[in-house]
Parts: structure tokens; C-alpha cells; sequence
């Protein structure tokens, strides 16, 4: 069968060409690059993704399949990260169709066309991030062989992407096992919420603009999310509150980390390509303990303008980027990273540990 070509259009007019292995439509979004050896289905169904068209350095990509998308009795997904595909689309150079693996129900192929997101193979992935690299992200869309329809390209950072892919209600999960935490929903990753129910504790997810000020809980855990921090008004003020009644202890990851950083006075800027891979090494201020950590973000703290009572817990090693804060006197501190990873390193697990034990 004759595989339909595809035309990737970055916004400077670069183009590349390649073969369509997934649901065949035109779409656009913000083009980025991740590093991982592996982890395309934890990828995928992350909500970080949102809008993007993600794309895969490793060049072989699909040659393990994809697990059953299959719930736990909580509601939380087994294999997976959230309910669906998030990426606007996957681009790959080397696509195997033929797959192998113990829990492989399907095709990565066959998981595109049922959910409808275009995956891309043939792309030369490494000069694509080459580009990405000098240039820094930037928007683009596939076009299709013989598909004339006109896709408007998004402005990716004038959107509030929290919004669009955080939960509608709240929702419980562990309900009575004692301590109970709140748990902001900027578009969570499911093994947040699996880290958080492994420790014995209660989690109450709320949407990312939920006024949880009046709630009776024993800690706040602030998740990643997709997009500009900017754009999410309402969680830092109601963070703000939070914090001017309360000394309950606060947990945040990723976005959530970029939250309480604007909640603290400081301010974000977004990174030039961002750090989506499984190797990115930090440092532990004040130590010499260093980690290997599973990233996924695009925006950073802006260490300099974090306020008195405020200091750096993490620093990026390639780059000396922020990768989290801690107050000096409240238990409050965060990490860039994903120390829950899925899929990545768990050396940083320990970060949920000093959540728990904060209680």
C-alpha cells in the first residue's frame, strides 16, 4: 500500500518531506522536539502536549506497539497518562510497523488512526531539530498529497492551553485514607495522581481555576501543564490567597512550579527549544547531589527575580536554568521536573517522600 506524502512547513518556510503512518489530516501547532529513547505512549497522552507537533529524535519508533488503554477501578489509566492523545500530531524518521511486545495490544499506526492524530515518518528527525535548535520552537503544519485544505496557523502562546485541557469537576480519588491533599489540575499527568494514592493519602483534583481556599485539607499539589504560565491568571491568585491565610504545606511540578514561582513574585520566560527528554541532569542547591530527570516543559523561572524568601532548590546542569524553588521558612518548594516521570528516570521520586512527610 502506497503511503500518502506529507509536507512539514515550519513558519520561516523550511520545509520536510515524509510519509503519513497515522490518521491522514492537515493540522498545525507549535513543532518541538524530545530526546527520549523511548516512552511514546506516555508521550502522547501527556497533556503537556497539547497543541504541539511532537517530534521524536530517536529514530526508531513504534517497533514495541501500544499497551491496552485500559482503567483502573480509581479511573485513573493503567498504561497510560490521561484519557486520549494531547500532541497535535507525532513526527518520526523511522516508523515500524511491525511490532513486539509483551503488552502490546496494537499498532502505534493503528492508535493514531482510531483517535485521529497524523503521525509522520521518513522525516530527517535530526536535522528537523537542527533547525529547532538555532531557531528555537516555532509554529508549523502538515500538509497532505492531494488535501487542499487550508489549516490557520495558531498562535500557540497566545492560547491558554491549562484551560483547555484541565478537568471540568472535581474528583476524588483514595476518598478517607486520612490526609488529604488538593491537587490543582493544569492537565496532570496520571502517575502524579498514582504517586500521591501509593503514599496512602486522599487526592481531590480540582480544575486549574478552582477556589480551593475554603476547602478542609492537609496539603496543595500543584501539577504540569501545557503552555504559558502566563496565561493562567486565576490559579496564581487564587495561590496567592492560599498562601497569605495558610502555611499548609505546597508541592508543585512543572507548571506547577512555574505557579509558585509567579505566586512568589518572581517571573518566567520561555526557554529557546525547552527540555523534553529523559537525561536531563540537575543539581541539588547547596549540594553535590546531582540527578538524571524526565522533563517536558518549555517556559522557566526566572531565578534572578525571585523574591527574598525565596531560593533556588534545582538547577538545570546544561543549561543553569531553574528546575525549582523552596521557601526559606514555609514548606513550600517545587520542581521543573518530573519526578514521577512516566515514562523517564524515577531517581527523583523522592520529592513526592517530602511532600508526604511535610503533611
Amino acid at each position: 500500500m502506497t503511503k500518502k506524502k506529507v509536507t512539514l512547513v515550519l513558519q520561516d518556510g523550511t520545509t520536510f518531506q515524509g510519509e503519513s503512518f497515522g490518521y491522514e489530516k492537515p493540522v498545525a501547532g507549535e513543532v518541538v522536539f524530545n530526546t527520549a529513547m523511548m516512552g511514546y505512549p506516555e508521550s502522547l497522552t501527556d497533556p503537556s502536549y497539547a497543541g504541539q507537533l511532537l517530534t521524536l529524535t530517536f529514530p526508531l519508533v513504534g517497533n514495541y506497539g501500544v499497551p491496552p488503554f485500559t482503567f483502573a477501578a480509581d479511573g485513573l489509566p493503567v498504561f497510560m497518562e490521561s484519557d486520549r492523545i494531547y500532541a497535535k500530531a507525532i513526527i518520526v524518521s523511522d516508523y515500524s510497523a511491525e511490532y513486539s511486545h509483551w503488552n502490546a495490544v496494537e499498532s502505534l499506526s493503528q492508535w493514531l488512526k482510531r483517535e485521529q492524530v497524523p503521525g509522520v515518518t521518513g522525516i530527517d528527525t535530526r536535522q528537523l531539530t537542527k533547525v529547532l535548535r538555532e531557531h528555537g520552537v516555532m509554529m508549523g503544519h502538515l500538509v497532505f498529497e492531494g488535501d487542499d485544505t487550508q489549516v490557520p496557523d495558531e498562535d500557540y502562546g497566545a492560547i491558554n492551553w491549562v484551560e483547555r485541557v484541565s478537568c471540568k469537576d472535581v474528583i476524588h480519588y483514595n476518598e478517607g485514607a486520612g490526609r488529604k491533599v488538593v491537587l490543582v489540575d493544569c492537565g496532570v499527568k496520571a502517575n502524579i495522581i498514582r504517586c500521591l494514592v501509593n503514599r496512602g493519602v486522599e487526592v481531590v483534583r480540582v480544575p486549574w481555576n478552582y477556589d480551593y481556599t475554603g476547602l478542609d485539607f492537609d496539603g496543595l499539589f500543584l501539577a504540569n501543564g501545557p503552555g504559558d504560565p502566563d496565561k493562567c491568571v486565576d490559579a496564581v491568585d487564587i495561590l496567592k490567597k492560599q498562601m497569605s491565610i495558610s502555611r499548609k504545606p505546597i508541592c508543585g511540578i512543572c507548571m506547577g512550579n512555574q505557579l509558585l514561582a509567579k505566586a512568589g513574585g518572581a517571573t518566567v520566560y520561555k526557554l529557546k527549544y525547552g527540555h523534553r527528554s529523559h537525561n536531563q541532569p540537575v543539581r541539588e542547591v547547596g549540594t553535590n547531589r546531582c540527578y538524571v530527570t524526565s522533563q517536558n516543559h518549555g517556559y522557566a523561572v526566572d531565578a534572578a527575580s525571585l523574591g527574598s524568601d525565596w531560593r533556588e532548590l534545582f538547577v538545570n546542569m546544561n543549561d543553569g536554568s531553574n528546575e525549582g524553588i523552596r521557601h526559606q521558612t514555609n514548606p513550600w518548594f517545587s520542581s521543573q521536573f518530573h519526578p514521577e516521570a512516566c515514562s523517564g528516570p524515577v531517581d527523583t521520586e523522592f520529592m513526592f517522600d517530602r511532600f508526604i512527610e511535610a503533611l
